[in-house]
């Protein structure tokens, strides 16, 4: 089956210039593509999966991958989507989070033989000359057109730098630079990329004559339409030490049902034919495949061990046997709890609330068991007492379990 016919059965593709002629390329020819990631934290996201699948599915039909950090484009910061210019960081800490992503990256490209690459843009953009550039590569963009796109125009009104306006060339220069070196004709990434990538396929065009490809990819949104990878402590993180492999289980264990299929479709490998297999439950039975999603991505992410932990622990919280040592805990001196900390606060400290007036409103609906027993006194203090053989579990709302140890 055309790996393109693959990749749209499953829901990844939103857009594409030149459909019938990528797909006619992607089946008859074995190409290099890229997809770009700027270092701007020390870790990938949730949000970076439907690339990362989309890479796996394409290396294993044969296509040669490109993984580009943004080692000078992080300098500066893609202006798409965001309301006010990105923070700076320095060149040091971009260079560590540039090896964290890679590092990542290779749990789910293969980079042996030549078959992945990993580019770093600051290669061509740290030296380049300002003048130079701008009369090869400024001089073929219109601005114009450049501010008829969402991604600039949605910032005129709040403040949109030049220093800004130049993300959109470098970008496009990326692709001109990949093509030259390494044959590059196709770029993949996200539907809010689209102006950048396109920018990129015009310049090829102008300069070297020749056609080249982008494929955007639908962001990870939920069946309401919000998009995934936040959680109320924060973004959910591919790094064990920001969100541990129980936590990133139990993120996907507890998706809505209407979101289970088109998840396993876009996060996991799994067969199309065992995937319409579990399309096929209802009601309760829907959990089983809430599992088999949590379990495949945990595995994907982390390993076959950290899944196994992870849904030992998950079945015994569901079956109200809360004993597994693979609950999230956080370890407390225990003088702290000889005199007393009011519940209101241990849950701010714990990241289970972020306010004393919703850890109150918890508690009046009835929000939060310690230790199996409903908690109704938002005064309450917490002392040596309410701990069973050292360990306080707090539960709160239906799905989120917490261990405090002494």
């Amino acid at each position: 089956m055309n790996v393109f016919d693959v990749l749209k059965e499953r829901g990844y593709i939103d857009n594409c210039n030149y459909e019938n002629e990528l797909r006619e390329l992607l089946d008859k020819e074995k190409i290099t593509f890229y997809t770009g990631y700027d270092a701007t934290a020390n870790s990938l996201t949730v949000g970076h999966y439907i690339t990362l699948m989309v890479m796996k599915h394409l290396q294993a039909a044969g296509h040669r991958a490109i993984c580009l950090t943004g080692g000078a484009t992080t300098m500066i910061g893609d202006p798409s989507g965001k309301q006010d210019m990105r923070k700076l960081l320095t060149e040091e800490t971009i260079n560590e989070n540039a090896r964290i992503f890679v590092e990542q990256l290779s749990r789910f490209i293969d980079f042996k033989d030549g078959k992945a690459l990993h580019v770093d843009n600051k290669e061509w953009l740290r030296d380049v000359k300002y003048l130079d550039f701008m009369r090869t590569i400024g001089v073929n963009f219109n601005v114009s057109k450049m501010l008829a796109y969402d991604c600039y125009k949605n910032r005129i009104s709040s403040g949109l730098t030049f220093f800004e306006m130049g993300y959109m060339l470098m970008q496009a220069y990326d692709f001109l630079e990949l093509y030259r070196k390494y044959g590059c004709v196709l770029q993949v990434g996200g539907s809010d990329q689209w102006a950048n990538m396109l920018e990129g396929t015009e310049l090829i065009n102008k300069l070297e004559g020749k056609q080249a490809y982008v494929m955007t990819l639908k962001l990870l949104t939920n069946a309401d339409g919000v998009k995934m990878g936040k959680t109320v402590s924060g973004a959910v993180w591919l790094d064990r030490e920001k969100t541990t492999p129980y936590e990133l289980f139990q993120y996907f264990r507890n998706v809505d049902d209407r979101d289970v299929i088109k998840f396993l479709k876009l996060l996991t490998m799994l067969p199309m034919e065992e995937i319409n297999e579990l399309a096929k439950l209802k009601d309760n039975e829907i959990n089983k495949a809430k599992e088999i999603l949590a379990y495949e991505i945990t595995k994907d992410v982390h390993s076959k061990e950290d899944a196994d932990k992870a849904l030992e622990a998950s079945r015994a919280l569901f079956s109200g046997s809360a004993d597994s040592e693979n609950i999230p805990s956080t370890t407390m001196d225990k003088k702290l709890f000889e005199d007393g900390i009011g519940l209101l606060n241990l849950l701010k400290e714990l990241n289970l609330t972020k306010s004393n007036s919703e850890a109150r409103q918890l508690i009046s609906q009835g929000g939060i068991l310690l230790n199996g027993e409903k908690e109704s006194d938002a005064s309450k203090v917490i002392t040596l007492d309410d701990f069973k053989d050292g360990e306080l579990l707090i539960k709160k709302g239906k799905k989120v379990f917490y261990k405090v140890i002494y």
